[in-house]
């Protein structure tokens, strides 16, 4: 069989971690030169080690590598890569990168700079909304006649129009950062100026807006691709289970979303996209209500982390059509124009934190890493047995996604998925992802952006008995045995973990 020629010949990934992994093998399915990035930190990262070139950057901290932009154009250079894939995260939606590069002649695996600008604003990217007809959640942009930022008293006018609970947000950016709720009249200005001093401390701009606050809600995306002149949905993803406004499961297709409600959704997400014109990769995402209307909430103008669920219920690869996007392909002649979701897949995102002490992230060496696998199993990671997590990044060590052809399935695979992960040296999560995707109203399919408020002994749970915690120990000692010991006695004795110079502890490692 012959490979058709590839539509670039190097491409650079902007990125780290294993979402810098997954674009990177994509690259290479692709017969691309496939050059990778990294901070002094991560020279022996997985990431690092798939690529076909690599290019170091700078000092560990993100500042100095992986936010650096004139590094990263400077590597583009060096490495003669011809386009520059973002990944998410760090500079994905930057604009400033994305015209950057462009400027320099790099082609950007992305929307256009322009489209990051109107979108990452959620004021206008809602004014962008009303005017393609997507229905909107009553609010305030935060703003006067004069498009300045409104004073104290209109908002407190607003507010009261709007009626409690309400929600204070962040107008520059997402992730819950500026975002306050606020039940009564009493509390509003306190949680505004909180908002706002919050705002200015994440984004550099203290501009907040108000929205109703939809309870309970769902948090349901749509998958979209533009080449510029036309848009296309590909179903959606149910990721209403959050904590403090980050994702911890995603899935597809929602429990709740019938072929008529899909069909709103998508024709929504797809009127925006065309209405800018959006090219590549973008995700739409909206509020569902108990009465099963929606709202749109913002879009992300990238990749998304949940990505892979989309990717086994339609059968396309993202990455690929990202780039053949980007190389200029329009999408009538990549994607299908009659689609059909086939079967059911959920993702679990696995983090180094202490689910139990306040999602504490957790740092040091992976010890031992065991990936589960199997049919309809797929791991996405950066990591691999001995890769050190680091205090300077996201926590997220994997995403484990599972499919089946129906829901049922699919849970009972992630349940034995999650139980065949092996993961020993820092805390995880992975107890904690187990809880959720077994608890009653998750199988059922009551979801809700307050899921873990609602059924808080997903997250405590009672202590695992002593006899367990020493068995792990044991088996900690032994999957050690092979191990340089430190000891004077040599190695001829058992192995002793307190002759091995790591960060053991009973217990596990803090």
């Amino acid at each position: 069989m012959t490979r058709p020629a590839p539509l670039f010949d190097r491409i650079l990934v902007a990125n780290r971690g294993e979402i810098a992994v997954r674009v990177l093998r994509g690259i290479r399915e692709l017969g691309t030169t496939a050059i990778a990035v990294c901070s002094e930190a991560d020279r022996d990262a997985l990431h690092v080690r798939t690529a076909d070139e690599v290019h170091v950057l700078g000092p560990a901290e993100p500042s100095q590598s992986y936010l650096a932009i004139d590094k990263i154009l400077d590597a583009a250079r060096r490495s003669r890569a011809q386009a520059i894939h973002p990944g998410y995260g760090f500079l994905s939606e930057n604009p400033a990168f994305a015209r950057a590069c462009t400027e320099e002649g790099f082609v950007f695996i992305g929307p256009t700079a322009d489209q990051m600008e109107a979108l990452g604003s959620k004021r206008h990217a809602k004014e962008l909304a009303q005017a393609a007809g997507v229905p909107c959640v009553p609010g305030f942009d935060g703003k006067d006649e004069g498009g300045d930022n409104a004073d104290e008293a209109t908002f407190v006018r607003e507010a009261a129009r709007i009626g409690f609970p309400l929600l204070v947000k962040a107008s520059a950016g997402g992730g819950g950062r500026g975002m306050r709720l606020v039940h009564a009249e009493k509390d509003f200005v306190e949680a505004l100026r909180a908002g706002q001093r919050e705002a200015l401390q994440a984004f550099g701009d203290d501009s907040v807006l108000l929205e109703r606050y939809v309870h309970p809600a769902r948090h349901i995306e749509v998958q979209i691709f533009g080449d510029g002149e036309h848009a296309i949905a590909l179903g959606e993803r149910e990721c209403s289970v959050q904590r403090r406004h980050q994702k911890v499961l995603e899935e597809s297709p929602s429990p709740v979303v019938d072929d008529a409600l899909r069909h709103r959704l998508e024709e929504a997400a797809v009127a925006l996209a065309r209405h800018v014109g959006y090219r590549n990769a973008g995700t739409v995402e909206f509020l569902v209500g108990p009465d099963l209307e929606f709202y749109f909430l913002e879009v992300n103008t990238r990749l998304q982390v949940e990505h892979p669920v989309t990717e086994l219920v339609t059968g396309l690869d993202l990455v690929h059509l990202q780039i053949a996007i980007a190389a200029g392909r329009d999408l009538a002649s990549l994607v299908p124009g009659h689609r059909v979701l086939r079967g059911h897949a959920i993702e679990a995102r696995i983090c180094a934190e202490d689910a139990e002490h306040g999602f504490l992230p957790a740092t040091g060496p992976l010890t031992i890493c065991q990936w589960p696998d199997g049919p309809g199993i797929r791991v996405d990671t950066g990591f691999d047995r001995g890769s050190f997590v680091s205090p300077h990044y996201d926590s997220m060590i994997a995403k484990l996604i599972v499919t089946a052809p129906n829901r049922a399935m699919c849970l009972m695979r992630l349940e034995q998925a999650l139980r065949d992960t092996a993961l020993l040296g820092v805390t995880t999560n992975v107890d904690f992802l187990r809880r959720v995707a077994t608890h009653p109203a998750f199988v059922s399919g009551d979801l809700r952006t307050d899921f873990l408020d609602v059924h808080p002994e997903c997250i405590v749970h009672e202590s695992a008995p002593a006899d367990a915690l020493c068995a792990a120990a044991l088996a900690t000692v032994f999957a050690r045995s092979g191990q340089t010991n430190t000891s004077s006695g040599g190695t001829n004795g058992p192995p002793s973990p307190w002759d091995m110079a790591d960060a053991f502890r009973i217990g596990g490692a803090r």
